[in-house]
């Protein structure tokens, strides 16, 4: 059962779903989980197959949209990783208020750049008590930089550099292509293209600002601060777009207790569908029965 919510973040108020599940009665009190979606995304792209799944295993599921995404009010089209952390603290408040949610019991989901998001909030707040982060970058700066050939990294920063001083003289950062940010992986990008042209909250273009924020937003920094709160990674042995360099680096820095699990085969955008989703979805179950059950 989906119920459009409404909530603020940093006073902008922001659209989401609240997921129940249909064997739940009146005085149930479940675990919540909140879902983060990725770099450009929106809660009805990939969210609601996560959702679904959580549902069936008896967990309250909450998936949101950013601030200036979606219809969620605020600045449009930012990345701004420190007000998406914000974002998600609020979301948990949101959801620990629902009489059928146990606030004492709260997990989060991230997905790609949800990934990052999600490492950020679990170390800067007590309330998570379970977090996973699939596919997720560890590195901004790291991940820009291992999907470009050199020439490109230079490019790179210096339309970062005259973006920036743009910024400064007359408020505005430029409006390009996404894929001139995020670059295209030839591997998966006809299955990211295809939910995209399917969601009208799907966007093309970006401020060019997205590169100092994504440089500058390093979730390695913190996840050691989780432990000894459990975290699980799962990335792909084959992710061209977020190299599973990313995952492993963000494992070895976290604390006991965590797992990473690689999924074989499979690229980026391929965790969304089937046969990986199935594989990503019994791991996070896993972890989430094994640290944070529904009940």
């Amino acid at each position: 059962m989906k119920r459009a919510i409404t909530f603020y973040s940093e006073g902008f108020k922001l659209q989401g779903d609240l997921y129940l599940p249909n064997d739940v009665a009146p005085g149930d009190r479940r675990s919540g989980i909140v879902l983060c979606h990725g770099y450009t995304g929106v809660k009805d792209l990939y969210l609601p197959d996560n959702a679904r799944v959580l549902n069936e295993a008896g967990y309250v599921v909450l998936a949101f949209d950013y601030k200036g995404w979606g219809k969620s009010e605020g600045p449009a089209s930012r990345l701004a990783p420190y007000s998406r952390v914000a974002d998600v603290q609020a979301a948990l408040t949101f959801l620990g208020l629902q009489p059928e949610v146990d606030e004492d019991r709260l997990g989060i989901y991230g997905t790609s750049y949800g990934g990052a998001t999600v490492v950020w909030t679990g170390a800067v707040d007590n309330r998570v008590k379970c977090i996973v982060s699939t596919v997720g970058v560890g590195d901004g700066r790291r991940w820009m930089r291992s999907v470009r050939r050199p020439d490109e990294w230079h490019d790179l920063l210096q339309r970062s550099k005259v973006d920036r001083e743009k910024r400064v003289i007359d408020g505005k950062s430029a409006l390009v292509e996404r894929s001139e940010i995020l670059l295209a992986d030839r591997q998966s990008a006809e299955l990211a293209a295809a939910a995209r042209r399917n969601n009208p909250a799907a966007i093309n273009t970006l401020p060019t600002e997205y590169i100092d924020e994504t440089l500058e937003f390093n979730a390695e920094w913190v996840v050691d601060k989780i432990a000894p709160r459990p975290i699980l990674f799962i990335t792909t042995d084959d992710d061209r777009l977020v190299p599973p360099e990313e995952s492993q680096a963000l494992y070895a820095r976290a604390g006991e207790p965590k797992r990473l699990v690689t999924l074989n085969g499979f690229g980026h955008y391929e965790v969304y569908v089937e046969p990986a989703f199935s594989q990503v979805m019994s791991e996070t179950l896993a972890w989430f029965r094994q640290y944070l059950p529904p009940r």
